[in-house]
C-alpha cells in the first residue's frame, strides 16, 4: 500500500523558511519522479514543483521559483521541499506524491503551512 507522510509544516512570518519532508513507502520509491501540489484556504489545487526519479532535473511553477527549492533522499524514501522568502500567498495545505497521479486530499494528510506575522 502506498503510504506517503508529509510533514515539516507549521507557522512562520513573512520572509521566513521551513523544509518539508515527505516519507514514502510501500513502493519503489527510486523508481518515480515525485511532485509537490498544494490547496489554499478556499482554492483549489495548485501545482509546486517536481524532480525526477534521480533528482538531477526540477521544475517550479512561476510563483515559487527562486524561493523553493525540491529534493529527494532516495536512500531514505524522503523528498523534501525547502522553502525560503515565504510569503503569506504561500499559506497552504501542502501534498506530495507520484507525478502524474492523483495527488492532495484523500491521498495523504498534508502539512499546513501558515504565513502570517
Amino acid at each position: 500500500e502506498v503510504q506517503l507522510v508529509e510533514s515539516g509544516g507549521g507557522l512562520v512570518q513573512p520572509g521566513g523558511s521551513l523544509r518539508l519532508s515527505c516519507a514514502a513507502s510501500g513502493f519503489t520509491f527510486i523508481n518515480y519522479a515525485m511532485s509537490w501540489v498544494r490547496q489554499a484556504p478556499g482554492k483549489g489545487l495548485e501545482w509546486v514543483s517536481n524532480i525526477n526519479s534521480g533528482g538531477g532535473s526540477t521544475s517550479y511553477a512561476d510563483s515559487v521559483k527562486g524561493r523553493f527549492t525540491i529534493s529527494r533522499d532516495n536512500a531514505k524514501n524522503t523528498l523534501y521541499l525547502q522553502m525560503n522568502s515565504l510569503k503569506p500567498e504561500d499559506t497552504a495545505v501542502y501534498y506530495c506524491g507520484k507525478s502524474g497521479s492523483v495527488i492532495g486530499p484523500g491521498r495523504s494528510q498534508g502539512t499546513q503551512v501558515t504565513v502570517s506575522s
